[in-house]
Formats: C-alpha cells, sequence, structure tokens
C-alpha cells in the first residue's frame, strides 16, 4: 500500500470501510506531516489536534460497530477548512489582525456538511485579510508558498487550502471563491480546483455577500476527489438565496466522472476584458490543451472573448463596495493591510446609485455572455496569465496598495468572469513550465453544468495524468 499522504481521499474512504487503514491512522498522519511539512508552506493558522484526533476516535468506533454500507462515505478522511468559514469553538481570524479574539458559536453549514459526510478537519488553513487579495501573505502569521517552489506564492485567497493538499498534509480541503480564490492557488499548486455554480453550495446559516459572487468549492489532487467533496456538501438548505435543486435520484457528481462525453463543441478564447499580456509558456498549455481536446473528438472553436472591457471598472466597483461591507471594529481599522484600506476607501466613496447600476451591468453582460455562448458545451482559457509568482511580487518594493490591485489584475485577468456569470469553472493542473512550475487550464461549463464539466474534466486526467506528479518537498 502506498503511504497514507499518497492516498487520495476515496481511496482513504475505502480503506477505513475495509479496516485496512483506521480514521485515527489518517489523522495522525496528517497531523505528523502537517508538524513537519507546515513551516516549509505555511498552509495553517490554526491546528485543531486534540478535536481531531477526538473525532478519529470516534469514526474508528462507528466503522468497528456497524456495516460499511451504513457509514458516511467519506469516513475518517481528513481535511481542512478555510479561515473565512465559521467553526464552532475554533478562533476564526479571516486573516485579520482586527479579529484576534473571534470564535464563533457556530458552523458554517458546509462545514457541518462535510462533517456528516465523515469527514475530519484537523484546522484552519491561512488567508490573506478578508480574502481579498489573489495571494495569501497575512499579517497574522507566514505566506502561503506553493510547494512546488517555496520561494513563490500559493495564490489566493484559499492559498493555505493549495499549499495543504499540494504538499501532502490533507488529501482534499475547503476553500471559497469570490474572483478565482480557489482556482488561483489551484493552478499555482498544481491541483484540481473547481468554483461551483452559483447557489449549489450553501453559504449559510450567515451569508453577508450581496455580491452572490462568491462560492465554496474543493481544492483536490484528482478530479474523482473533488466530485465526492462536491457529492457531500451540494444541495439547498434553508434560508439559502439563490439554490439549485439537487441532482436527479441516483445521479452524482462522482457518477459523472465515470461517463465518456459524447463529441462537445468548445469555444476558447485568451483575451481577457482587461488587457494582460499572456506568457507564453501559459499559451502554450492553453493551446495543447486545444490540441488534446480536439484529439479527444471534441470541436474546439475560437470565439470572441465574453465579456467587454468595460466590465471591469462594474466589477471593481462590486468588489470596493463588498471590501467596505466588511464589519471591521472601528477601533481596529488602524490594524488593516494597506491593501483592504484602500479597496474599502475606494468602496466607500461608492454611491448607492453607482453600486446598483454595476451589479445591474454585470447582470445584463452575464445574461450577454450566457446567450452568446450557448452553443458550447464548455469554455476554454487559462487559469493565469502568468506562471507562479515569487512571494511579495503584488505588494512590490512601493508597497502602493494601487500598484498592486493593478498586478493582481494582470496575473488573473480571466477567473473573475465565471464568478459574474455564476457559471461553475474548473482549474486542471495539465500542464508544466519548463521549470518545473504548474500551469492550470480552466474550463467553465454551462450555468448548473457541473455534471458534464466534471465528465470531461475527468476525460482530461485521463488523457493527461497527473496524480504522479511529485513537488520537490513531497
Amino acid at each position: 500500500m502506498a503511504a497514507l499522504h499518497e492516498l487520495s481521499a476515496l481511496e482513504c474512504a475505502t480503506l477505513v470501510r475495509q479496516r485496512t487503514v483506521s480514521p485515527v491512522e489518517l489523522v495522525d498522519a496528517a497531523l505528523e506531516r502537517l508538524a513537519r511539512i507546515d513551516p516549509l508552506v505555511g498552509a495553517f493558522v490554526t491546528v485543531t489536534d486534540e478535536a481531531a484526533r477526538a473525532k478519529a476516535k470516534r469514526a474508528e468506533q462507528l466503522v468497528m460497530t456497524r456495516d460499511a454500507r451504513e457509514l458516511p462515505p467519506l469516513l475518517g478522511v481528513p481535511t481542512a477548512i478555510k479561515d473565512l468559514n465559521q467553526v464552532a469553538g475554533v478562533p476564526t481570524r479571516f486573516g485579520s489582525a482586527t479579529m484576534p479574539d473571534f470564535v464563533p458559536p457556530y458552523d458554517d453549514n458546509v462545514v457541518r456538511l462535510l462533517r456528516d459526510a465523515g469527514t475530519i478537519s484537523i484546522g484552519k488553513t491561512s488567508t490573506p485579510e478578508f480574502g481579498l487579495p489573489c495571494y495569501t501573505e497575512p499579517v497574522t502569521g507566514p505566506a502561503a508558498r506553493t510547494p512546488w517552489d517555496v520561494s513563490r506564492s500559493a495564490g489566493g485567497s484559499s492559498g493555505g487550502a493549495g499549499a495543504a493538499v499540494a504538499s501532502g498534509i490533507v488529501a482534499f480541503a475547503q476553500g471559497s471563491d469570490g474572483g478565482g480564490s480557489i482556482r488561483i492557488p489551484a493552478s499555482v499548486c498544481g491541483l484540481v480546483g473547481v468554483k461551483p455554480s452559483r447557489g449549489r453550495v450553501t453559504r449559510g446559516p450567515v451569508d453577508l455577500d450581496v455580491t452572490r459572487l462568491s462560492v465554496n468549492g474543493p481544492l483536490s489532487r484528482t478530479v474523482r476527489d473533488a466530485a465526492a467533496f462536491l457529492d457531500a456538501v451540494a444541495g439547498p438548505q434553508l434560508g439559502d438565496a439563490d439554490p439549485l435543486p439537487p441532482l436527479p435520484d441516483g445521479e452524482t457528481f462522482l457518477g459523472w466522472c465515470d461517463r465518456a462525453p459524447e463529441r462537445l463543441r468548445i469555444g476558447r478564447f485568451i483575451d481577457a476584458p482587461m488587457s494582460a499580456g499572456v506568457d507564453p509558456e501559459v499559451f502554450d498549455a492553453w493551446e495543447r490543451a486545444s490540441t488534446l481536446l480536439a484529439s479527444l473528438g471534441h470541436d474546439v472553436v475560437d470565439i470572441a472573448p465574453v465579456f467587454p472591457p468595460e466590465s471591469v471598472a462594474a466589477f471593481e466597483t462590486v468588489w470596493t463596495v463588498s471590501a467596505a461591507t466588511i464589519p471591521v471594529d472601528p477601533s481596529r481599522e488602524h490594524d488593516l493591510v494597506p491593501l483592504t484600506k484602500y479597496l474599502r476607501a475606494r468602496g466607500a466613496r461608492v454611491a448607492a446609485v453607482e453600486f446598483a447600476n454595476a451589479m445591474a451591468q454585470l447582470k445584463t453582460l452575464s445574461r450577454d455572455a450566457i446567450v452568446a455562448t450557448a452553443q458550447f458545451d464548455a469554455l476554454l482559457m487559462p487559469t493565469l496569465a502568468q506562471l507562479p509568482r515569487p512571494l511579495g511580487w503584488f505588494v512590490g518594493g512601493d508597497a502602493d496598495p494601487a500598484q498592486d490591485f493593478e498586478r493582481q489584475k494582470r496575473f488573473t485577468p480571466f477567473t473573475a468572469i465565471f464568478n459574474t456569470t455564476g457559471q461553475p469553472a474548473v482549474s486542471l493542473p495539465m500542464y508544466q513550465s519548463a521549470a518545473g512550475l504548474p500551469i492550470g487550464v480552466m474550463l467553465a461549463g454551462r450555468p448548473a453544468g457541473e455534471p458534464l464539466l466534471f465528465a470531461l474534466a475527468a476525460q482530461l486526467e485521463a488523457a493527461v495524468p497527473w496524480s504522479d506528479r511529485r513537488p520537490p518537498i513531497w
């Protein structure tokens, strides 16, 4: 049998049901690896070792006393929760020095659903302040670094989750994505990252995101693990603002991974709404993915960019207002990092009518984009415009938050499109640069089209296997 950290989440769950490996062994192995590897990658801000071991013992009792068919599907599988999400009794700091003592009295629904599926969280993963930037270098803890080159950022805002999975501490982890925050670290860390459709995964019980941009989803090393994660957490909960119905009876996202897709029409583009040069190696990866899709029998067609340049200003208006509405104790505002202060100041200057107009513009552009691409089963583009960036690159030597924000826009000009439209999107770690750095390729599906997107992603994983690629620290 492979070493425990090399197993997928589904392999772990199978071995637990077979009583070949115990939940205690899995959690102990994850915690041991965390203690040894995390100082190199900066994935965790809080380790809940005692609680995890107690849950592992209870899971072991379930294994010994119940029929395997009665066990939760992911029983005993270690995971981790992003530090933007609430776990009852566990400190949640949102990557900010303004929240040093907040301990929520409740679980987010996604946390409860993961626990009900049998997973065991070993801690909270690092995030930048309030998840606003696309890199994870918080003042409250170490920077999250990609294990492929620990001098480079793990991306953000789910950078800690990406670092944890890519370094083998856990097989999959929960992230959230409001403008690319799952897919960015997935690309940088060589992982599968899925942004589900708006309304696919609950954001309750407390959901302050009036923009409806952000969703919860998985980072994993395999497509099938991501599908199993989504099976565990998808589905409407009481009070959800925009719920999608569950899949038809008998269908699962995992099951769709075993369906070879028929001939698909795939539209591709590489021009972003904003002017952003694409690194030649990223361009080459996009071309190679196009060629591979064609070789698999799909029709790949060049299309115009789905969003026009004027969408950028509207998105920035919405993004900065969302930053300004984050509740911060006025007596602690001086502790905010410069970027957060800059975004909040911009958002505070936006009048209510201007914000409403920006939201309406994005809705109109989203409808136009969905209608214009309705003939396609999927859309193909790079996940990012550039290779993984060195630590400190976004802030730069000048520490100018306006320039920081501009660098972020040039780095990730594609991902926020699908937070705006609400379509599902996945970053796949199909290729690497000449220096061995991961390059993600992104596919977006039709609205609520995760099933077919998983089928296509699994087909690509079979054609270009990546699970045997290991970062240097593996």
